[in-house]
């Protein structure tokens, strides 16, 4: 398996972030997968969520 290598990819907060600086921001151009990161840490740690995983958290969220 090769690295993910996330130097060049485009994030967006989240739009289940709230207005209250707890935000997270989530990269699109990954294929199969979603990074996920603290807006506040942009140099910290990121998730990589499989997108299957994510889609059931996002129902979770609507539900």
């Amino acid at each position: 398996m090769s690295a993910l290598n996330l130097e060049a990819a485009t994030w967006r907060k989240s739009s289940y972030s709230g207005t209250g600086g707890d935000c997270v921001e989530v990269a699109d151009d990954a294929p199969g997968v979603i990074p996920v990161r603290d807006s506040k840490d942009r140099e910290g740690p990121c998730l990589i969520i499989g997108t299957r995983a994510w889609g059931a958290f996002i129902e979770f969220l609507r539900d």
